[in-house]
């Protein structure tokens, strides 16, 4: 029933979108642009967030009227900079940070463009890419770990940025195409080509991007620095040939193939094998 339910609404939407176009064109490309990107959850509250993040160091960033939400674990000068997907938040990382903290390590976790304590509606990519950049700016991380879309926001920042300060990276379960986001969300919706073309005008005209150049793929080869990527062959929210394309292009990455951890990536043998990466000694 609720999958039926879900087909009917996210349907009738479209229908909507569709029949708006003929009359109220910008309005119709608005609308759409903002379903796809105005994430539903992984929103938290000041007075219930979850455990792992309330006896943290909160800091709050603002830049040209958006803040930013951060939580820190104070350890030694190997610091770390976490960075969750999409419909999401800091408190996702509840099961790597023991293993970080056992190192001895300073962690930060940061919340994305309106997830979390972070303010605003609509994620994008290079939002949290300069999210990202002003927490490595102030905490000054030698390491990120991003996990779904997490992971190509890191794979973006560092294409663009190229941070010095930054030493590794690590990416869990991350998308390489944006181009399939898009279209599953096109078809999800059934949305008619006139509307497709004006979502990738969209992006073309705010990020300078075309969809085919907006690849995990593509941000990964201009990197130089050591990366770790894994991402598990049953997963089926980001496929697993998506982790190899990444894979193909960087080339001081290595490849970590796992099996019945899902998209979440949550294992003991994993972040233990992530947390040797980033401070074995070189």
């Amino acid at each position: 029933m609720k999958k039926l339910l879900f087909f009917l609404f996210t349907k009738s939407i479209g229908l909507y979108i569709n029949a708006l176009n003929y009359i109220f064109p910008i309005k119709a490309s608005q609308l759409a642009y903002g379903f796809f990107s105005e994430p539903r959850t992984g929103r938290l509250f000041k007075n219930k967030l979850p455990k792992i993040l309330q006896h943290t160091q909160t800091e709050t960033f603002h830049h040209n009227g958006d803040s930013f939400q951060t939580y820190t674990w104070k350890g030694n000068d190997k610091i770390i900079l976490l960075v969750h997907g999409w419909e999401s938040n800091a408190s996702r990382w509840e099961n790597i940070i023991p293993f970080l903290k056992n190192s001895g390590s300073t962690i930060i976790a940061i919340d994305g463009p309106a997830h979390g304590l972070s303010s605003g509606k609509e994620f994008s990519i290079p939002k949290y890419a300069k999210f990202i950049d002003l927490a490595v700016q102030k905490f000054k991380p030698q390491y990120l770990i991003g996990h779904s879309m997490g992971g190509k926001a890191c794979l973006y920042y560092q294409s663009e940025y190229q941070s010095t300060l930054i030493k590794k990276i690590v990416i869990l379960g991350a998308p390489s195409d944006f181009s399939i986001i898009l279209n599953n969300y096109i078809t999800l919706l059934s949305l008619n080509t006139a509307i497709s073309k004006k979502l990738e005008d969209h992006y073309f005209r705010h990020f300078r991007l075309k969809i085919e150049d907006f690849s995990g793929k593509l941000f990964a080869s201009k990197i130089g620095i050591k990366g770790l990527i894994a991402h598990d062959i049953d997963d089926e929210v980001v496929l697993f040939e998506e982790g190899k394309k990444i894979a193909s292009t960087w080339k001081n990455a290595v490849f970590i193939e796992t099996k019945g951890l899902g998209h979440s990536m949550h294992d003991d043998d994993l972040y233990k094998k992530v947390t040797h990466f980033l401070l074995e000694t070189e």
